[in-house]
Order: structure tokens, then sequence, then C-alpha cells
């Protein structure tokens, strides 16, 4: 009777859809047939913690994932607060249970041999475009920009001579990252290129065959094409390479507070993630090669 006139009230007062209201009838039956599972005596009034907790414990021993446990769990959760309200109930057995945390997934990124055949191989052509394809996929992952920083770029953001460009991340905020000489090289073909087709008085670095400004779109196209050529996983964007400079780092030493400056983190916390993946490369390499692994 409770649940019914829960479910009313998502529908009549506030105008929730049908099949939310059904997604809620769902997830109070699959507690309900838990609880009397569990106690034949127990019913909605005399729920406690325990028969929750316990019922978050068994969703999890299932194969549930974390997502669901906590749907379910945000329907428990407003349904007793439904029945508190209405002064149905004198406790909230669902009032300081938090759910399980969702496992943050692992970056993607590709492997340094990758990036070697990659840059190192005939894939880019000797034209405007091929070189302009080149530095782009070489400034991803040298330096490690998001994407609209890159595209943001404008010719007066790259020093040259100090190796070094200045980038405008999020919430405007600026920060200078280095690069090395196998990068200026290739930004002084490039700009030489974009001189001789007249290209260098419209301010943006990367631009298309018309000398505009090239879009997010655009680069995060070409990017995806040449991923491709070394690489058969799913995901190949720009934000691949930003990880693939982010682990690349990590692997070779580099402290984890540099990384985050370098990479534009507010928080040490953003930029822990990389560990992770380190760790799961050497777990993986550590399976390989010890022979009672």
């Amino acid at each position: 009777m409770w649940t019914e006139a829960f479910l009313e009230y998502l529908t009549l007062e506030r105008n929730y859809s049908l099949r939310t209201v059904e997604e809620y009838r769902d997830d109070l039956n699959a507690f309900e047939s838990y609880y009397k599972k569990v106690d034949s005596t127990l019913s909605w009034e005399t729920i406690d913690g325990d028969v929750v907790r316990d019922w978050m414990v068994s969703m999890m021993e299932a194969g549930r994932t974390a997502t669901t446990v906590n749907r379910r769990l945000s329907a428990l959760r407003t349904f007793y607060r439904y029945l508190l309200k209405r002064d149905w109930i004198k406790a909230d057995p669902v009032r300081n249970i938090q759910g399980p945390k969702k496992k943050k997934p692992l970056p993607v990124f590709l492997k340094e041999s990758e990036m070697d055949r990659l840059l190192d191989g005939e894939f880019f052509g000797s034209d405007f475009l091929g070189k302009r394809d080149k530095l782009i996929v070489n400034t991803f992952y040298v330096t490690g920009v998001r994407l609209s920083e890159l595209t943001g770029l404008n010719n007066q953001d790259v020093d040259l001579w100090g190796g070094v460009i200045k980038v405008t991340g999020k919430r405007n905020k600026q920060r200078i990252v280095p690069f090395g000489r196998e990068l200026e090289a290739l930004l002084r073909t490039y700009l030489d290129e974009k001189s001789s087709l007249g290209m260098e008085d419209g301010g943006a670095m990367f631009v298309d065959e018309k000398g505009e400004r090239l879009t997010n779109v655009k680069v995060r196209n070409i990017v995806r094409h040449y991923l491709g050529m070394v690489t058969t996983q799913k995901k190949r964007s720009p934000h691949v390479l930003r990880h693939t400079f982010a682990t690349s780092m990590l692997n070779h030493h580099a402290d984890l507070e540099s990384l985050k400056e370098l990479l534009g983190h507010e928080s040490i916390s953003t930029t822990e993630i990389y560990t992770h993946t380190t760790f799961e490369e050497l777990k993986e390499m550590y399976n390989q090669a010890h022979p009672r692994a």
C-alpha cells in the first residue's frame, strides 16, 4: 500500500515519467523481495540499516555495478523520506548509509613503441597538411595539452628560442609548458611553410589550407586518423595522447607534482590516476615475466 501511494506521488505530484516510476517500482520490489527472504516478519517499518547494508553487499556479490547499487539505494532513500514526511515511520534506515564508490576508469594510452612507430614512420605527407598534422600529433604527445588548448594556441604563444609554449587552460588559467628540440624543428618547418603560403598574419597557430583556425572537430578527426594507423584500440582521441604523455612522463621517473603543473590540474588527486596506470603496466610485466606469477 505504501509503495503504491509513493509511486502515485511520483506520478501526480512530482511529474515523473512512466519509465522512471517503473524503475522505482522495480527497485523497491527488489528490496522488498530481499528482506522478506531474510526474515518473513520484517516490514518497511521494522527495517534497519543492517538489512539495507546486507542488501547492498548481496548485490555487489551478485555482480551488480556500483552504478546499479547506488541507483537502487537512491530509490530506497527517496521512498523512506516520503514515508517520514507523512509520519508513517519513525526512523529512516537509509539515512546514514553511503553507496559504493564508482571505480574511475583507467586512462587509455598508447605504448611508447606505437608512438615511435607513428612519429618515426612515413605516415605523414611532405606537403603543408602533412607537416601540420605531424606537428599536431607531436604537440599533443610532447606537451600533454588538451584539445581546446591546442586549437586555441596563437603564434605569439610559442617561444621557439625559449623552448616553451604559453597554454590557456580551464577558466582561462595560463601555464608555461616546455618542449624539446624535436618539436622545435617541426615548429620551425611548419611556420616556414605557413609563411611561404602567406598564412603568417592570421594569429592562429594551427590552421587549415585556407589559413583559418582549426576547429576541435577537425583536430579530433586528424588525430583519430593517424592513431588508427598504429593501434586497434577504440579510443583514439587527442585526450588519449594527453594520457600517453602523462604515462610516459611517470614511466621515465617524472615526479607527480611536476606532472600536475604540466597538465594544468587543480588538484594532485586528479594526477594520481596516472600512477594507477603505470602500476597496471608493472603488474602486467610481472605476470608475464615471473614463472610463478
